[in-house]
This record gives structure tokens, sequence and C-alpha cells, in this order.
């Protein structure tokens, strides 16, 4: 039986000054439409924010415990943190109010820390939504939003508790959990509903290992696990006749289970004093047993599975009041995804289908690269200083679908 195959090929880049932060090195997200999204995830301090977030050869003592554990050890005694943080999205697509409160501890041999974040999302302005009226198209003005309409509540949590098994080895573990009535970006793929209400959580469990030696040299390991469970029920509006409309609701579910593997490495370098250089690479296997259909992309992809990698080096520079860092890291992504028949399927050929065979099956082929430079200036005896960053990240996809009805 013969199959149908299409190529697409689709790049775009992106350009974040300042605010933007992967703080997550050890997840890898995969990104197929160019939608604006904001720092939603950003809830917990970071020293490095404004210089773009390098951290491959640069310490954060503030968020590098959260996300290697094992680098809590580098607490020193009892520490309580809280660090707003506000941000929108141009063109009245979206903004959000975080507000965390934290602690951490160390006491020579165990260390640990705790987090707690409220979040207040806006979701994107609404517009009046095309109706259609028999053969015209009519435009009905939306009812007024309510406060809730308009605003959804995000919580988060996360700790993380270890010992230092010796002077140079420490080890682990955390668990974070983020309680979500919406997602940044979702009711831009869905741009001709009514509404979208959001629910679902995101779960995650990390074990770390550090190892620090007098020379400089440190290693660390992460092993991570990640379950995303979201569920989108999108509101269309329906035909007009002579009463009001048939309002249709779709119950779309995004879930994800990832397993992670994460190594880094950091010495000096000899020939310069104040100099660092390091090394990363993760892997990351996850497998997607519903993927949901969005307009903007809509592909039959349910379920999949992916495998996504990273490697990259970085640079850093500390010297009186001077900071500088360069991260570069390039991520190869490969994921297959399928559709299954509900039932049978008669194909254009004429032959038929049996229920649960692939009736499309798609291959992604990522070429993405990320580019972080920033530099700081911080006199000791001022409260001021001074962060300047840039961070450039381009996504480059293939898809090969091959269409089996």
């Amino acid at each position: 039986m013969k199959s149908q195959k299409n190529r697409l090929r689709t790049g775009f880049i992106g350009f974040i000054v300042v605010f933007s932060l992967s703080l997550n090195a050890q997840f890898i997200d995969i990104k197929s439409v160019p939608v604006a999204t904001g720092d939603q995830f950003l809830t917990l301090p970071t020293q490095n924010l404004g210089m773009a977030g390098v951290n491959i050869a640069l310490d954060d003592p503030f968020s590098d415990p959260f996300i290697n554990p094992a680098k809590g050890v580098r607490t020193r005694k009892f520490r309580l943190f809280s660090a707003p943080v506000f941000y929108s999205i141009s063109g009245e697509n979206g903004a959000a109010r975080t507000l965390p409160f934290g602690m951490t501890f160390n006491n020579s041999q165990w260390f640990g820390g705790f987090s707690l974040a409220v979040q207040q999302m806006s979701a994107p302005e609404s517009f009046a939504q095309p109706r259609v009226f028999f053969n015209s198209i009519d435009v009905i003005s939306s009812e007024p939003q309510t406060l809730s309409d308009k605003n959804q509540n995000n919580l988060y949590v996360a700790g993380y508790a270890g010992k230092q098994l010796s002077d140079i080895f420490s080890v682990a573990a955390g668990v974070s959990w983020a309680g979500l009535n919406g997602v940044d970006g979702v009711e831009l793929l869905c741009s001709r509903s009514d509404g979208i209400e959001q629910f679902g959580q995101n779960l995650n469990y990390r074990v770390g290992l550090l190892g620090e030696w007098e020379s400089g040299r440190t290693l660390e390991a992460v092993l991570l696990h990640n379950r995303f469970n979201m569920t989108y029920d999108v509101s269309y509006p329906g035909w007009w006749f002579d009463g009001p409309a048939n309002t249709q609701t779709v119950r779309n579910l995004d879930q994800t289970r990832t397993w992670g593997l994460h190594l880094g490495y950091t010495q000096h370098l000899a020939a310069e004093e104040g100099w660092r250089i390091g090394g990363i690479f993760t892997i990351n296997r996850k497998s997607h047993p519903k993927i949901p259909n969005y307009e903007l992309m809509n592909i039959p992809r349910d379920p999949g599975t992916t495998w996504a990698f990273n490697a990259g080096m970085g640079v850093s520079l500390r010297k009186d009041a001077t900071t500088f860092g360069f991260d570069f890291i390039f991520e190869p992504i490969f994921s297959n995804t399928w559709a299954d028949a509900a039932g049978p399927v008669e194909t254009i050929s004429g032959r038929t289908l049996p229920a649960g065979a692939k009736t499309v099956e798609n291959d992604f082929e990522f070429t993405n690269w990320k580019m972080r430079i920033g530099v700081g200036i911080d006199e000791p005896e001022n409260i001021m200083g001074f962060q300047l960053g840039l961070q450039v990240h381009w996504i480059q996809y293939w898809l090969d679908q091959e269409n089996f009805v």
C-alpha cells in the first residue's frame, strides 16, 4: 500500500534581552510554534538573571540548590529570601505576577531548603470572535469578563535536603510541585475559541551529586523525573438559529513523562587568574501519552516518544568587581509521534486499516542552539550593582509526515 509523505522545514529565532532565563538546564523543552511566552516558571531568585542567566561556568548561589540539590552544600548557615517577579508580553498577550518566599540552611553536614510561590497570570485581551450566521459572518461582542475570567492562579512548592558525605562529595534529593490553572501561551494556540479552562499539575523529582576538589575542579550529576499533566477545555461558538448559539467544548489532554540525566564539569584556567571553563551534557527521554491538537499546528500526533540532548560549553571571569560569562549550547532533538485509528478506516486506495493501526506518523528532527552572554559590575561596599545580558535562542526543525490514509 502506498502512503503519502510530506516534508516541512521551519525555523525561527528568539532574542531575549536581560530578562529571560532557563533555570532548568536539565529539562529540555520542545518548541515547534513561534508563540511568545514569558517567565512563568521563574519562581526562584537568581543572581545572574540580568546577565542573561549564564550558568555553565558561573555559579548562582540562589538558584543552583533547586536545580541540583547537592549544590545546597554551598549555602552557609540560614537564609530567608523573597524575589517578586512581574512580566508582560507585548501586544497585550498576557502577563504574570509572582510572589515567592523561601529559606535555605546548612549545619555543616546536613543542608536543605524550601520555597513557596503564588502566581497570578493575566490572560491575553479578548477580541470579538467571528460567528457564522448562515452564509454571512457576523461579529458578536463577547460578554464582559469577570476578574476570575481574566486571571488564573498558580501555586509552586519546592524543597530539597542533602548530606555532605566527605570533604569532596555531597548528595541530595529534591522535589517540586506546581498546581496550574494557566499555562502561558495556550490561548494563542486556540485563537478561534471563546475561552479555555485550564487545570493540571507539574511534578518533578531530582537526585543530585556534587564533587568539589581544592584545585577548583567540580563535577556534578543530576537524575530527574518529570510528570506533566494538563487538561484544556476549549469552548467554540456554535451555529446561530432562532435562539442563542450552541457552545461546543472540546477537551484536550497534554501529558508528558520525562526521564533525564545531566552531567557538568568546571575548572580554573591555569594560565589566567579568575577565569573558569566548563561543559555540560544532558539527555532526556520523553514519552507523550497524550498530545493536544492546537489550531495553530493541527498535526495528528498522539502518542509519541522523544529523545532530546544538549551539549554546551561556557567560560566566566571574576576580577575585582567585574563578572563576565558566556554560554553556548547545542540541542539536537528527535521526536516520533503518530495517530491511531479509533475504528476501521478506509484508505484512498480502497483498502481498510483496522482499529489501532497508524493513520499518520511524524518524525521531527530539531537542530536548536542557545547563546548567552552577560557582564556585571558589583562593588562590595555598594548596595547597588549593574548587569547587562543578551540571550539568543535559534529553533529549527524538519518534519517528515507519512499519511497512511
